[in-house]
């Protein structure tokens, strides 16, 4: 959560200088609005392209990591220590 906070911010405070030059007005001008709605699409679009590497990543990093630690790999790509127990989830 913090990290999804952390990278919220950043973008809003990316977006916000870059698009908004006269704070003389309460409200945000129609040029300001769609530069912000733009800014923040394609930020939002290279998170998610980022999100999707790191997910597709994280298996073979784990793996190796156990590998070279000399731990068991379970079925899902983690440790098997880490694996969920087989059985129902509220056992």
């Amino acid at each position: 959560l913090r990290d999804f906070l952390l990278v919220y911010n950043r973008m809003t405070e990316l977006c916000f200088r870059h698009c908004v030059c006269n704070l003389n007005y309460r409200l945000l001008t129609g040029q300001e609005e769609s530069c912000l709605d733009s800014c923040a699409a394609r930020l939002v679009r290279a998170n998610h392209r980022l999100m999707g590497a790191y997910v597709g990543l994280v298996p073979a990093l784990l793996q190796r990591r156990a590998a070279e630690h000399g731990a068991p790999v379970g079925p899902s790509g983690l440790p098997a220590s880490l694996d969920p127990a087989p059985g129902p989830a509220g056992s």
